[in-house]
């Protein structure tokens, strides 16, 4: 196996998804924590291997407003049929920061992708961190912010209404609050924990109050500096860290069918900086 880190993120390369030891399963556990989101290609996953493979970091945490596969509720379907306009995940956010205690990360694999386009966008909010002063830096570690999925997943949220039947269970919205910026469980790193898809504002702010130093945030952390761009294929996947990543699913192949199966598994109660 090799891993072969870039300016975000790490390829893996020379290996079977199906055939890990302990070793090797701890090598990518270590390497997904440091590298905040692993890429690989051609894998030959079913179902069962898909699972099997996520149940390696953690236990599966099913989300409970995606259409789930028919024959495996723990794989959630993303999916952008040919005459549908909205995609899932069109816009700069990172998973399942609306529960108290937020999911590790997800596991998405390619089962059909366009002849072009579908690429999603990756950024490291660590690094985006690390680039402020330490005076701002000491600032954003002394507040919270509260995540919400009302917005998103409620049953007047338009982008519920768009997304039709790939979306479900409006009545399960939620939120939480979390430190802004908080400590990686395994690798002690300080990450800016905002994102345009949930935060919805600052503990002890309005809405209105918080919006420019959310906007401020989210325009330092999307720069091209902290981001990459992964082109999938058929059996690619990528596996990322909801701690320390964003993602974007870009919405470029009009009138092609584009199928994921994503898996997401458990984390733990986040700790402050």
């Amino acid at each position: 196996m090799l891993i072969t880190p870039a300016k975000v993120g790490a390829t893996v390369t020379d290996v079977d998804l199906r055939e890990l030891d302990e070793g090797a399963t701890q090598e990518l556990s270590d390497a997904w924590a440091v590298h905040g989101v692993l890429f690989f290609r051609e894998q030959q996953l079913t179902p069962d291997d898909h699972i099997a493979f996520a149940e390696r970091f953690a236990a599966i945490d099913v989300n409970k407003f995606f259409k789930a596969s028919d024959t495996h509720p723990q794989i959630a379907i993303v999916l952008k049929e040919a005459d549908q306009e909205g995609n899932i995940g069109g816009g700069w956010h990172t998973d399942h920061t609306y529960d108290q205690i937020p999911a590790r990360g997800s596991i998405l694999l390619a089962r059909e992708v366009p002849p072009t386009g579908g690429d999603t966008r990756f950024v490291d909010v660590g690094a985006a961190y690390e680039a402020l002063s330490p005076g701002f830096q000491r600032t954003l570690e002394s507040l919270q912010a509260v995540h919400s999925n009302e917005h998103v997943f409620g049953k007047t949220a338009q982008y519920n209404r768009e997304m039709g039947d790939r979306l479900g269970n409006p009545e399960g919205v939620g939120n939480a609050t979390h430190p802004v910026v908080i400590t990686h469980p395994q690798t002690g790193r300080k990450l800016l924990y905002v994102n345009p898809g949930f935060t919805r504002h600052f503990t002890g702010w309005t809405i209105e109050e918080s919006a420019s130093l959310l906007r401020y945030l989210y325009d330092h952390i999307g720069q091209d500096q902290f981001s990459t761009r992964f082109s999938w294929g058929v059996g690619s996947i990528a596996m990322w860290d909801n701690r320390s990543t964003w993602h974007w699913a870009l919405n470029d192949y009009p009138g092609h069918r584009r199928l994921m199966h994503r898996i997401t598994v458990s984390g733990e109660p986040l700790s402050a900086a």
